[in-house]
């Protein structure tokens, strides 16, 4: 799973006993060589599907990373980019892959510390206040259910009328797969380090469901839809293996659908 350049069991130790940010401080310089990371086949098939919904102009890459989405975001916005996370190591490393400020040719690129559940960017004059996308690949075990209404209230604040939400969601594992039982295993050890070590450090990876996740959008005011990523093709029932939701702000006072 790991390549030679990746962390070593004892650093992955060290980091699943510390919090979140102080964990992916530990991880950053390592990310990028871990299956942690969204995969390239991922970020191109988003950004395939994101091209005829533009284009954009201002976009934010929510709980950024090391700056792997960042390049999508370039790929689709005219005007500025903006990667916002809790970790001061993984910003660094985003800094290293995308650098700062405007480049020939493409959009202003901003790197900002915050926390996605109360974005900063009303005190934060240097960077774009509102936006057209708003995208977020692989963070979301780390917000429990319960704060996904926070979360999404956030997005919605900071996104304009018509402004699109968008996000993967691979199909669940079918259960008594191999897949299965290593995520739901995963879980509960999690469940069992939170409850008896702290700082707790939050991820789960069957927390976030698609039916759930569409409710509680639809709630804070967005029309919800999900589009097949074509390049991942189908499982055996015909479903399709990857989705990006795309999650639009309505306009004040409009009706909300699903």
């Amino acid at each position: 799973m790991f390549s030679p350049e990746g962390p070593t069991l004892r650093e992955l130790a060290v980091q699943a006993l510390s919090s979140v940010e102080h964990g992916y401080d530990l991880l950053a310089p390592k990310f990028d060589h871990t299956p942690f990371r969204t995969s390239d086949p991922i970020l191109d098939a988003v950004a395939s599907a994101l091209g005829p919904l533009g284009p954009f102009d201002d976009g934010l890459d929510l709980c950024c990373g090391t700056g792997a989405g960042l390049e999508v975001l370039d790929r689709v916005c005219r005007e500025s980019v903006t990667g916002i996370d809790i970790s001061v190591g993984m910003l660094e490393v985003a800094r290293r892959r995308v650098g700062e400020g405007r480049r020939a040719g493409g959009p202003r690129v901003a790197l900002v510390r915050g926390d996605a559940r109360a974005l900063p960017f009303a005190s934060a004059p240097s960077v774009a206040s509102a936006f057209d996308l708003v995208v977020s690949f692989g963070a979301f075990g780390h917000f429990l259910p319960g704060e996904l209404p926070g979360l999404f209230t956030q997005v919605h604040s900071v996104l304009r009328p018509g402004g699109r939400f968008a996000f993967p969601v691979a199909a669940p594992a079918r259960p008594g797969t191999r897949a299965y039982w290593t995520l739901l295993g995963f879980d509960a050890v999690m469940k069992v380090r939170n409850a008896v070590w702290r700082p707790p450090f939050v991820m789960y990876y069957r927390a976030f469901r698609l039916a759930d996740v569409r409710r509680e959008l639809t709630r804070g005011g967005f029309d919800v839809e999900t589009r097949a990523l074509p390049e991942f093709g189908r499982r055996p029932d015909g479903s399709p293996r990857c989705r990006m939701v795309v999650a639009t702000r309505t306009p004040a006072g409009s009706s909300v659908s699903s």
